[in-house]
């Protein structure tokens, strides 16, 4: 018998939830926390570069990246696990390794990787909740970052330790920190996602939050018009 993902479980209560209040944003999802940017950066670089990061859902932490001025497009994927494992079915078992991702390419003269990660820990997700993310459950929806070069490992280390040393959060960080192996693109249903099913409960409950607290808490890094996995691969 196949398994159904919690995240569709979640529908019929973010459903209920809705009957209640016109005000989905103001009481959905996890709150946005101020936190101070990293100390450390990865240095000045030229041309696109790669960062790769899990915090649960991929749909919000997609549509969150997607307004974010500098990066040029954002993929919602799989990381952690093998080739022969990276569909959506077969992750959602929570047996594979792999986290549901987004690929990362952003443009380091407009956004720089430490901001990148800021916004992360910042409106992206709650990265002090363990194997689990607001209503899904599971180690695929685990909080993490994966780097891909020595450089991106020791600034994603220090601002953990920077964050939890000034006890921003009400629990340690449990984001783990590893080498990226390899990334698999997510069936192409799952791209755009929040932009296209906006009025889908799990997405106006779970999500949009996510996208107000971007243009809330990060005005300068934000942009109105998402930029799309559609529109890129229009254009290449």
């Amino acid at each position: 018998m196949s398994r159904i993902p919690f995240r569709t479980l979640s529908l019929f209560a973010a459903t209920a939830a809705l009957a209640f209040s016109f005000t989905v944003p103001s009481m959905a999802a996890e709150d946005a926390v101020v936190i101070p940017a990293p100390a450390m950066d990865a240095a000045p670089a030229s041309g696109i570069q790669t960062a790769v990061v899990a915090g649960g859902c991929f749909w919000g932490v997609q549509g969150v990246l997607q307004h974010t001025a500098g990066v040029v497009n954002a993929v919602s994927g799989y990381a952690g696990g093998t080739k022969a494992t990276a569909d959506y079915q077969t992750v959602s078992s929570g047996r594979t390794g792999h986290a549901e991702s987004v690929e990362i390419k952003y443009d380091p003269k407009k956004i720089t990787y430490g901001k990148i990660l800021q916004i992360y820990f910042s409106v992206v997700h709650d990265p002090t909740q363990l194997n689990r993310q607001g209503p899904d459950v599971g180690p695929q929806y685990r909080s993490a970052i994966f780097t891909t070069s020595d450089e991106q490992k020791k600034v994603a280390e220090a601002y953990i330790a920077q964050l939890n040393a000034a006890r921003v959060f009400n629990k340690p960080i449990v984001t783990k920190v590893g080498a990226l192996e390899a990334f698999y693109p997510a069936e192409a249903y799952h791209q755009d996602y929040l932009t296209l099913h906006p009025n889908q409960p799990y997405i106006a409950y779970n999500d949009l939050p996510k996208v107000e607290n971007l243009k809330k808490l990060f005005a300068d890094n934000y942009i109105e018009k998402p930029t799309l996995v559609s529109a890129s691969k229009a254009t290449n």
